[in-house]
């Protein structure tokens, strides 16, 4: 990837970027339900319908390969076994979309459109990593997780959305060989150590995208030393998805050396 994106919009002070925080509670236990089972009762499907901005990020529900249908399915996985299996939070069901789709999906355009090859960090619940993936199925995707459980799941929802451009890789950041053009994170770690590890996966003149929320300026400020040490360079804050998605997505995005 030759050239930075330049769009999003550079931030002078914190925004208000509350609800993106990593998915938690540990949640029931017990057999899954099936994907796209009718709700009892004539009831809205589970996770939610989309709202009326998702058309605006996802585009319209073309069909079963589309971006938009891809991700609903993806919703009723979430607030299902995602709740059941203890990767979102029971009470996050209910605002997925706004608070975890939309979020990662307003990265998207913060992409390079040469961009070939990303890699996820910690990609838990497939967020940002699965969302992505789904919006950009030129790009290969790597979904990179340490624990078990969470591959288990991510490996599920790949089958069964179909995901040809998406693998799921189980190991750390700092054990793994590879050189990806986009380095993707939400909710891993305070953005120094992200770096850290992030810079170990990505190329040289590649991408480092951190999702953040309001303290974003404060942990640049002070991550600033590490940037310096590990040679990261255009080092700034920006928000993603302004005019689309209410609050905008904040990012930490720097060059690796």
């Amino acid at each position: 990837m030759s050239r930075r994106s330049t769009i999003g919009t550079v931030l002078a002070a914190p925004a208000d970027t509350a609800g993106i925080s990593a998915p938690g509670g540990a949640g029931s236990t017990g057999a899954a339900p099936v994907l796209g089972a009718a709700p009892v009762g004539g009831a809205a499907p589970v996770g939610g319908p989309p709202p009326a901005n998702a058309v605006a990020v996802f585009g319209p529900d073309s069909g079963p390969g589309s971006a938009m249908s891809l991700v609903s399915r993806f919703s009723e996985i979430l607030a299902t076994r995602g709740v059941q299996q203890g990767l979102i939070g029971p009470r996050e069901a209910v605002r997925l979309w706004d608070r975890h789709l939309l979020n990662c999906a307003a990265v998207a355009e913060l992409i390079d459109p040469t961009c070939g090859t990303l890699v996820d960090i910690g990609s838990g619940a497939g967020l940002p990593g699965l969302v992505l993936a789904m919006m950009r199925p030129d790009v290969q995707v790597t979904l990179l997780e340490p624990m078990e459980r969470r591959t288990r799941f991510l490996s599920e929802c790949v089958a069964e959305l179909a995901l040809a451009n998406v693998t799921v890789l189980r190991g750390r950041a700092e054990d793994t060989a590879m050189r990806a053009d986009v380095a993707t994170a939400r909710a891993v770690a305070p953005l120094g150590r992200l770096a850290e590890l992030a810079i170990r996966v990505v190329r040289p003149g590649g991408m480092v995208l951190a999702i953040k929320g309001r303290t974003a300026p404060d942990e640049l400020t002070a991550a600033a030393p590490i940037l310096r040490r590990i040679g990261a360079r255009s080092a700034e804050v920006v928000r993603a998805g302004q005019g689309k998605v209410i609050p905008a997505t904040t990012v930490v995005r720097f060059i690796a050396r």
